[in-house]
């Protein structure tokens, strides 16, 4: 699997705007919630890397579907057309 970001590049402070309960909730049981948080991006972005692959993939499955369709049929739209 490729990885889903550089693991070697710098890393940068940022600004992020949590709730205040639920980010002194997850301090109290980890000791480095940007390592957490990081982590859960991570997951983040594999899942919709995937979720898009698998969108791209039915849409390529379903050109070809359409394809076929046309060349064993033809087009429907050639029964109505006068030209």
């Amino acid at each position: 699997m490729n990885a889903v970001y550089d693991i070697s590049a710098r890393k940068r402070a940022v600004n992020l705007t949590l709730n205040e309960d639920l980010v002194a909730r997850a301090r109290s049981v980890t000791t480095n919630l940007s390592s957490v948080v990081e982590s859960l991006l991570a997951g983040f972005l594999a899942q919709e890397r995937q979720k898009r692959a698998g969108a791209i993939e039915a849409a390529k499955e379903t050109c070809a579907m359409w394809n076929r369709f046309y060349e064993k049929h033809g087009s429907p739209a050639d029964e109505y057309t006068n030209l």
